[in-house]
């Protein structure tokens, strides 16, 4: 925002222009790109429509994730391993925390124990 602009004044001004704005509730933006994805977590989005071009404004917690080029194949003996060390027994939960780590066994372990 700008600084010694009364928010009211400056709607006035946006409307005036023809630049209507609202809030859009969000749980996460995703952005996919070529070889990687940037994730916004907890975003604040603001759609602007500015004489029919609408434009989106997002902040919020940025990550960055690359994209593998392969699949990382998940064994039973990796699932079973991490069930068994972090005393979870669901199946699908173990495999879950694997394809989120990537297949790094003790990656999962931690998030499922955490």
């Amino acid at each position: 925002m700008m600084p010694n602009v009364d928010p009211r004044q400056l709607k006035k001004l946006m409307d005036s222009m023809g630049i209507k704005s609202s809030e859009i509730r969000a749980g996460r933006v995703v952005i996919e790109g070529e070889g990687m994805d940037i994730v916004i977590e907890n975003p604040q989005v603001t759609r602007i429509d500015a004489k029919g071009n609408v434009s989106f404004q997002v902040s919020g917690e940025v990550r960055e994730v690359e994209k593998n080029a392969a699949k990382v194949e998940i064994g039973e003996d990796d699932v079973k391993l991490v069930m068994q060390q972090a005393g979870v027994s669901d199946e699908s939960l173990a495999r879950s925390a694997l394809e989120e780590t990537n297949g790094d066994i003790a990656e999962a372990i931690l998030k499922l124990k955490g």
